[in-house]
Formats: C-alpha cells, sequence, structure tokens
C-alpha cells in the first residue's frame, strides 16, 4: 500500500533508522529455531503441517490433500476470506477422512507492483504464523506437500465455475454438477498427456486430469462429491471464490479469522514504528496481545488504541472505476480533520494505493500524514503483501479508523480490531463521496467465541 521512498512529512520517517532488515533476519531466526525445537517436542493432531512426511508414511495415513486457487485479478484481502471457506471445507470433510489444506503460494497479484522485487512462489509463512494457522484445520506448505506426495503432481483439478444457465426459475438452490467448461480453460496439454498451467509459479507442476464443475452454493456442498465421488489423493479447486461461506460471521467464521495471525516479524516493524512515530504501545493502549490466538477473548470497549487516526484511503481502481462512494482527496482530508478535531488526536496514520502524483497533493494538503515508507532493500524482504500487513497492524491500534467503502482491505482491519476489543464506533467507519446522498456506514459484524 505504501510509496517505496521515505518522505520528509510529520516525525520525518526518514529518521526512522533502525534496522528493518536485521529486525526481520533476527525474527525470522528463532521462528526457525522455535520449529525445530517444537518439532522435536510435540506430536499433535495437526502433525501433517508441521512436518514433512516421505511418501510413504503419508500413505500409510491414508491422507487426502486438499489444494486450492483464486481467479487471478482477485487481491491479497478477498484471497484471506477465501481461505476461511477452504478452511471451513476440510474441517467437514475430516469428519470422515484424513484431510490435510494445502496452502496456496502468493504470488502476481494485481497490487504488488513494485518493480525488480521477486514476488512468486511466496510461502504464507512469511506473511502469517503457520503455528497460529495449524490450530485451527491442518494445514501444509506448498512445497511440504509436494515432498509428502512424492512430487510436483496434483491428481484432480476441479474448475468451479457458475451455472450457465443461472438460477433455475430465478429460484436459489444449492447443488454441483460436472458440466461442460464455460470459459476457456487456463490449462493446456503437454506431449506426456498431462495438463500445464499456473499452479502459483511452479513451472514443474502438472495436473493428471482437468475437469469443470458448476456449483452454487455454500462451501460444504463440495464435500460429498470430494469425498464420495472422488478417489484422487490430491484435488485442486481452481476458481475457489465461487462457493460460499458455510457459518459467514458465526463461530466457525471467527475461529479460522483468528487464527491467521500475522508473521511475528511483521507485527514487531508495525509495533517498532507505532512506538517511535505514533507514541503507541501496548500497555498504555491496552492491547495487549497473546500470541496463542485460542487464549484472546477480548471485550469489546476494552481496547484504548494509540493516539493516532488510521486511515485506509483506497484510491487507483477505485477512483478509475469512478465509484461514487470514494471522495475526493480534498474530500477525504476534510473529513480526516473533521476526525482528529472530533477525537482529539494530533497525529494521522494514512495507508493508501495513491500514486506519486495524488501523494505529494496528499501531503500539501495534510502535511500532518505520516505513513510506512520501506526502502528498496526492506521491500525485497517484507515484499508488498508484508507491507500491506504492516500498514494494517498500524490501523487496527489506532484510536479511532476510517476506511474505504467496500474494500476488503478495510474489512481485514475491521475484523482484526474486533479482535483487539476496540469499541465498534471506533471502527465501522467509511469515507463518504463527495456527492454521496446517502452514505451508508459498514455492517457490525460482531465477534462468536
Amino acid at each position: 500500500m505504501a510509496d517505496h521512498r521515505f518522505s520528509r512529512g510529520f516525525n520525518s520517517p526518514v529518521l526512522w533508522l533502525f534496522s528493518v532488515q536485521s529486525l526481520i533476519k533476527l525474527c525470522l531466526s528463532f521462528l526457525a529455531l522455535g520449529a525445530v525445537v517444537v518439532e522435536g517436542q510435540t506430536e499433535d493432531t495437526f502433525r501433517a503441517g508441521n512436518t514433512v512426511f516421505s511418501p510413504a508414511v503419508a500413505a500409510a495415513r491414508d491422507l487426502r490433500y486438499l489444494l486450492y486457487d483464486i481467479n487471478p485479478p482477485e487481491g491479497f484481502n478477498l484471497r484471506r476470506d477465501v481461505y476461511i471457506r477452504m478452511a471451513s471445507l476440510v474441517k467437514t470433510l475430516r469428519r470422515h477422512s484424513d484431510w490435510v489444506l494445502v496452502l496456496p503460494p502468493w504470488g502476481r497479484l494485481y497490487h504488488w507492483q513494485s518493480p525488480d522485487i521477486h514476488q512468486i512462489r511466496i510461502p504464507w509463512g512469511e506473511f502469517f504464523s503457520l503455528t497460529s494457522l495449524q490450530g485451527n484445520v491442518p494445514v501444509i506448505e506448498y512445497e511440504e506437500f509436494i515432498a509428502e506426495s512424492g512430487g510436483p503432481f496434483i491428481e484432480q483439478v476441479l474448475v468451479l465455475q457458475n451455472y450457465a444457465e443461472g438460477w433455475t426459475d430465478g429460484k436459489w438452490e444449492e447443488k454441483v454438477d460436472q458440466r461442460p467448461c464455460v470459459e476457456r480453460l487456463l490449462y493446456s496439454k503437454d506431449k506426456q498427456g498431462y495438463y500445464r498451467g499456473w499452479f502459483w509459479g511452479y513451472e514443474e507442476t502438472r495436473a493428471v486430469n482437468v475437469t469443470c464443475l458448476s456449483a452454487q452454493g455454500h462451501a460444504s456442498i463440495l464435500a460429498p462429491l470430494l469425498q464420495n465421488n472422488i478417489t484422487s489423493t490430491s484435488v485442486m479447486l481452481d476458481k475457489a471464490e465461487t462457493v460460499l461461506h458455510d457459518h459467514y460471521a458465526g463461530k466457525d467464521y471467527w475461529d479460522t479469522r483468528r487464527s491467521m495471525v500475522f508473521a511475528k516479524h511483521l507485527r514487531l516493524l508495525g509495533d517498532e514504528f507505532r512506538a517511535k512515530y505514533l507514541n503507541s504501545t501496548d500497555e498504555q493502549d491496552q492491547t495487549i496481545y497473546n500470541e496463542d490466538w485460542t487464549r484472546i477473548k477480548n471485550k469489546l470497549g476494552s481496547a484504548r488504541g494509540g493516539p493516532y487516526l488510521g486511515v485506509h484511503l483506497r484510491r487507483k481502481d477505485f477512483i478509475w472505476g469512478h465509484r461514487e462512494d470514494v471522495p475526493s482527496l480534498k474530500g477525504a482530508v476534510k473529513k480526516i480533520r473533521n476526525l482528529m478535531k472530533k477525537n482529539k488526536l494530533d497525529r494521522v496514520f494514512v495507508a493508501t494505493d495513491a500514486d506519486e502524483e495524488e501523494l505529494e497533493e496528499l501531503k500539501k494538503i495534510l502535511p500532518e500524514i505520516t505513513r510506512f515508507e520501506p526502502t528498496w532493500e526492506d521491500l525485497e524482504l517484507l515484499k508488498d503483501g508484508g507491507v500491506a500487513i504492516v500498514d494494517q497492524w498500524i490501523c487496527a491500534h489506532a484510536r479511532y479508523f476510517i476506511g474505504t467503502s467496500v474494500s476488503t482491505f478495510s474489512f481485514r482491519i475491521h475484523e482484526e480490531r474486533e479482535i483487539l476489543g476496540f469499541d465498534p464506533k471506533t471502527t465501522y467507519n467509511r469515507f463518504c463521496g463527495d456527492s454521496e446522498k446517502e452514505c451508508e456506514q459498514p455492517t457490525h459484524w460482531k465477534i462468536v467465541y
């Protein structure tokens, strides 16, 4: 979300000279050491997500693997939402047999536009705590799947699609059927008869079979088919966003969402920035965090937040699409100043994807602006996804937050603040368009334990 140059605005981030790279490397070293210790000492239900089994051991356990991918244009935060749907599906499948969810490597996303940065085949562990994810459902990285299953082969790819005829007689019903492909397949057969495709940048990966599946309903509608009609050990669901949440905003949803803990080095970077530039620490902000997500059960209103306004100001494709619910820069700054005055705050942190020209204008009309802006070297380590997470983490700890209408980036901040225990009135707020007549605010989806 950030422009990757240092600016000389409020609090001069150019003076932020602590070594981001050293901190990241130190954190990753400790995490690796911890993983070795845990691996040697623990034996738990989700061990498939903690160690790499040989193909023989995996076969002896009768493991089955669920992989998935998403429509290429979809962004980072929608993909996080689809993970919740797939985790719910795996929980349903595990009632009858030993399924493991394979995490699709990150890369080649629309908003990840930093030049000259290698951003494909990125494992989930660079952005999220695998230990935390495994506390909810068994997961493994894609390269672990390759090692466990005996090679880069996926036995069955199911390309999900909507029904060509739409709803029958305008009536909604849950159903799933094997159907001819509605759109051109993004897979092609090679000389050996295997299917080649994107496969997250792993060119050596091949699929044995590819079939189109029309699906209409919640994720669990696929469970009987996967359990009873398909015998393949590894199954990939392409365009997994086609199916809906099983229990949106219910306990199962929130269990999975709470388990999506950001990687520790990213949280530490956000905390360092908060302390250095925003006079914000967990102790004084009443946002104490427990490394075990199952132990975090904060009452709404218990978190105070740092003495700054958190802002997510989405630009680019939102303004290119001429959305009526997105303000002009001047309209946004007017709202920001009103909120700062109302909440008696003199600092504002802004996460935005604005281009260079708009950023310069924003700094002129809002000189108090503070932003997280890593160097190019730091960006190589963090990746665009890591920068976005640091932005979200800082916004999540603000005394008051305002986001952009229907932006999944803002939605994820809402959820993070809900987990931390903020008063909903300080969280579920959005900018209004300059000429928007009815400015409906975001819905409060209350956390369920």
